[in-house]
């Protein structure tokens, strides 16, 4: 199972709004062959490992990180697939819990005498599956806030310089985070002070749509689309039901207090550089009120410590996190016939102190990929 998350890691950031999953078979006799999610309409991890092992999957065991699937969309059943193949295990990492699947993928592989085991890896699959996870039993897309800052806690000095606090190993991960991601929400006092491309760089991947929230200047490089009255729940709703299922916060210190404030964020991403600005008056990394005594403060738990060159990143969780033992969120399950609409995303008029929001992709259509 460890191979097959290492596979399904590679496709990360071109499968949405499917899930990047990975499928490693062993044959009997001892080959291994690999496959994992192709971008939408193409074929499935299953199919592509299938394909890849030919004869050799008679007999053989298969290991998938997601249920495989039971229902035709844009490609045909995998579970069906691996029963034509004569595979005789299947070992499963988690349920899928899109309603279309939700055990029928299983319980048609055991049906046709296929031996199955659910649970191999289990935590460490929804980890890699998270934002797929959340989106389908809220609807809502998983959210990344992402800061550097120094290690006293600044973004930057008194005067907004901040090129650069943390080094280029860093920069280059941050840029995989994005790729990886949906979509990416900055502030207009950003867009107005640094007129950011908000690409992918340094790394392969898609461009995220790109999420301003404020009026951005008329010639700046992200122009509005459509317009909604709304707040940031609203917002993520309507980036969700376009079929977004990882958002990455990189604004500044209003939209970071604003987001963590209202408790929409699932994982902090901290890039601490070991650099310190001292004194009080250097940039804070989250504006907006604090907590006013040690009983209100905010508690999270840390998910992973990597050191990227001389500096660190930081992974935290929110601890009511539904994917990894907590309590699952209210919010509305995906019905079976929801999917993604293409055209334009929407420009969000926000009822915040940063009241308006523009969405679009860098220099080309804002289309999202439709469901396989």
């Amino acid at each position: 199972m460890a191979k097959a998350i290492e596979v399904a890691s590679a496709v990360r950031g071109f499968t949405s709004p499917n899930p990047w999953v990975g499928c490693v078979i062993q044959a009997v006799e001892g080959g291994v062959f690999t496959g994992a999610t192709s971008p939408p309409g193409g074929p499935h991890a299953e199919a592509v490992a299938l394909a890849a092992a030919g004869s050799a999957a008679k007999g053989a065991t298969v290991w998938v990180t997601l249920e495989p699937c039971s229902h035709t969309g844009r490609t045909p059943p995998c579970a069906d697939a691996l029963i034509d193949s004569g595979v005789t295990r299947v070992v499963v990492g988690i349920e899928d819990p899109d309603p279309r699947v939700a055990g029928a993928g299983i319980s048609r592989l055991r049906d046709a005498g296929i031996e199955v085991e659910v649970g191999v890896e289990a935590p460490a699959v929804r980890m890699q599956l998270a934002p797929y996870l959340k989106h389908r039993i809220t609807g809502r897309p998983w959210v990344v806030l992402k800061l550097g800052a120094s290690i006293d806690g600044r973004t930057a000095a008194r005067d907004g310089s901040s090129r650069w606090i943390t080094g280029a190993t860093a920069r280059a991960d941050a840029h995989q985070l994005r790729a990886d991601s949906d979509a990416v929400v900055v502030g207009a006092n950003t867009v107005r002070a640094d007129d950011p491309s908000l690409t992918v760089r340094h790394v392969e991947g898609r461009d995220p749509l790109r999420v301003v929230l404020g009026q951005a200047a008329p010639e700046a490089k992200v122009q509005p689309a459509i317009e909604f009255q709304g707040d940031l729940d609203d917002l993520l709703v309507q980036l969700g039901e376009r079929g977004v299922l990882q958002v990455l916060v990189e604004g500044g210190a209003t939209v970071a207090g604003e987001f963590h404030r209202r408790q929409l964020v699932d994982q902090y991403v901290f890039y601490l550089a070991p650099v310190i600005f001292g004194g009080s008056d250097g940039r804070p990394m989250f504006g907006g009120p604090g907590a006013p005594t040690i009983s209100d403060v905010w508690r999270g738990s840390f998910s992973s410590v990597t050191p990227l060159g001389a500096d660190l990143r930081v992974d935290l969780l929110a601890d009511l996190d539904p994917l990894v033992g907590g309590a699952v969120p209210v919010g509305r399950a995906v019905d079976a016939t929801d999917g993604p609409t293409t055209g334009s995303v929407p420009v969000a008029t926000l009822d915040l102190p940063i009241p308006t929001a523009t969405v679009g992709r860098p220099d080309q259509d804002d289309t999202v990929p439709k469901e396989s």
